[in-house]
């Protein structure tokens, strides 16, 4: 068993910064590869960014790149994503995932509701 905790979410202006953090508990992060996926009113849960559970590898959705940045800390037992120049549009609840994929581009690629663990959430509104 996973738990998973997110935080970090709020307010922000159009092209400002905020950085997620994914907390887990129970089995060691490091055997999973690791995700944020973020679901807009209605709109299906998408996949963002993902991060590889042994090299650490990153794969990130095309609106995405260059403006995020997912990172991992296993002896922290923490998952972080930084999003810079957010815009309008990233408005979302943003969702940590956990999974058996060996990459990234694999998580990506399976069926959201797939994956093995989810948090709750945290919301991120960003305001014009």
């Amino acid at each position: 068993q996973v738990q998973l905790v997110e935080s970090g979410g709020g307010l922000v202006q159009a092209g400002g910064s905020l950085r997620l953090s994914c907390a887990a508990s129970g089995r060691t992060l490091s055997t999973w590869t690791m995700g944020w996926f973020r679901q807009a009113p209605g709109r299906e849960r998408e996949f963002v960014a993902a991060i590889s559970r042994n090299a650490g590898i990153t794969y990130y959705e095309d609106s995405v790149k260059g403006r995020f940045t997912i990172s991992r800390d296993n002896a922290k037992n923490t998952m972080y994503l930084q999003m810079n120049s957010l815009k309008p549009e990233d408005t979302a609840v943003y969702y940590c995932a956990a999974d058996r994929s060996t990459t990234g581009q694999a998580m990506a690629e399976r069926p959201y509701y797939a994956m093995d663990y989810w948090g709750k959430g945290t919301l991120v509104t960003v305001s014009t």
